[in-house]
């Protein structure tokens, strides 16, 4: 036997990586993945750019070529290095409405401030880890113990028995429910003030930054800070008579309030939906002037929402995309609890009486149709002003180092095209996750052996 027999073959894939490596454009295009994270999905860019004087008539920089642009989707399951950054200026915004900074006053560190979590009510018993308020592990209705990775957990224990319309028609109208909540929550705190509805205004406002969370049922629920602010917003104090406590208490009682009516059906009937029996309401602590170990402490509540803000559907991830057939649903790579939500949504959504509800357009997201972050508008930053602020800085230092002065005159001229999405092979791609692997280690202070 020869020496060279003794060689193990390389794979195709194994040899179409060792070319990439070896070719004479891996470094320019490593630079490119590098660029943008190593996003998962990258879209490909042809043309260039160039930056130019306008007083001198003179080309100050300039690129030609192709380039790569962040795909920037949120969710974690779909691009790991673009929810990481969409987390990032998630943090950033629900921070600055509890601490100041971007703009916010950092009085409002000394606001009323509350973490709320708003549930969905039950449509039929599924299978659950149930406790004992000490913490003990109780059996489920089934009679069993569940362990985390149990896939029953969340699904129905009758299937048959489950309210699957009520299911879908709660998560359509979930919107509208958390914007019926609101508007309560301003009337009952005017109304424990003594304050006539309609000048609650001129004594306070009330701010909020939202995040919705999938249950394992499929379901959402929602995370939200509330601010009481002054009458001018966050840079004026509320009346010293907004106590946390008091905060906490009409939170429960909105909830407990809010009801929202399904038009009439002669399919399904009618249905009014409401929150679920767990409201929960916690005072949140200011990190820097209290403990930091407190249950709720404004540093922990923007983790919180900011980690949430990038998560899918969770036992849905195998559907990526709107489902655009109904006899699509059965090859479908999720739960069969899941594949009867989406089927309720697909079903329901071809009755003219919820053709509002546009069911069939978000089937694949089991129904809920909001945003998965939303805020009232004087609570804290924007995502755009966020990434406004890190475009010009980079910009800035792109004219410090080309000793630019005075920015008036420069123009920039961009001329770009659009030749694809994602990365051309195999190689490309798992290069690219390595990649991205890397930086996210290098960023959360875990090094990759």
């Amino acid at each position: 036997m020869t020496s060279a027999a003794l060689v193990p073959r390389l794979s195709t894939e194994d040899e179409r990586l060792t070319n990439l490596l070896r070719s004479n454009g891996y470094r320019s295009w490593r630079g490119r993945v590098e660029s943008v994270h190593g996003c998962a999905r990258p879209v490909r860019l042809v043309g260039s750019t160039r930056l130019e004087d306008t007083s001198a008539g003179v080309v100050l920089d300039g690129f030609e070529g192709s380039l790569l642009v962040p795909c920037g989707n949120r969710r974690e399951a779909v691009c790991e290095p673009c929810s990481a950054r969409y987390a990032s200026d998630t943090f950033h915004l629900v921070r600055s409405g509890l601490t100041g900074g971007k703009g916010v006053p950092e009085s409002v560190s000394g606001h009323v401030r509350v973490f709320a979590t708003l549930t969905p009510p039950s449509f039929g018993k599924v299978h659950n880890q149930p406790r004992t308020r000490s913490g003990k592990p109780r059996r489920c209705a089934c009679g069993e113990f569940h362990h985390d990775a149990d896939t029953r957990l969340g699904t129905p224990l009758d299937s048959g028995s489950y309210d699957y319309v009520g299911a879908v028609l709660w998560q359509a109208h979930a919107s509208e429910l958390w914007r019926r909540f609101t508007i309560t929550t301003a009337r009952h705190l005017a109304d424990a003030l003594g304050i006539r509805r309609g000048e609650l205004r001129d004594h306070l406002r009330v701010s909020y930054a939202k995040v919705a969370e999938y249950q394992r049922r499929g379901l959402v629920h929602f995370h939200a800070v509330i601010r009481v602010d002054g009458p001018d917003g966050p840079g004026s104090p509320a009346p010293v008579t907004v106590t946390p406590e008091l905060l906490c208490a009409v939170v429960r009682s909105a909830a407990a309030s809010v009801t929202v009516t399904t038009k009439d059906s002669d399919a399904v009937g009618q249905h009014i939906l409401t929150w679920g029996e767990q409201v929960d309401a916690e005072p949140i602590a200011a990190h820097e002037s209290g403990d930091p170990d407190a249950a709720v402490h404004d540093r922990k509540v923007a983790g919180y929402i900011a980690k949430y803000a990038t998560k899918g559907t969770g036992a849905t991830s195998g559907v990526d995309s709107r489902i655009k057939r109904e006899e699509s649903i059965a090859d479908l790579d999720v739960s069969e609890h899941h594949k009867a939500m989406i089927s309720t949504a697909w079903r329901l959504g071809g009755l003219p009486e919820f053709a509002g509800l546009n069911l069939r357009k978000w089937a694949h997201m089991l129904g809920f149709r909001g945003h998965f972050l939303t805020k009232s508008r004087r609570y804290s930053v924007t995502f755009t002003a966020l990434r406004t602020a890190r475009t010009e800085h980079r910009y800035a230092e792109q004219l410090d180092r080309l000793g630019v002065v005075d920015s008036s005159t420069v123009l920039v001229v961009n001329d770009w095209a659009m030749t694809g999405v994602g990365y051309r092979t195999d190689a490309e791609r798992e290069l690219a996750a390595a990649i991205a692997s890397r930086k996210l280690s290098r960023r959360t202070g875990e090094e990759t052996p």
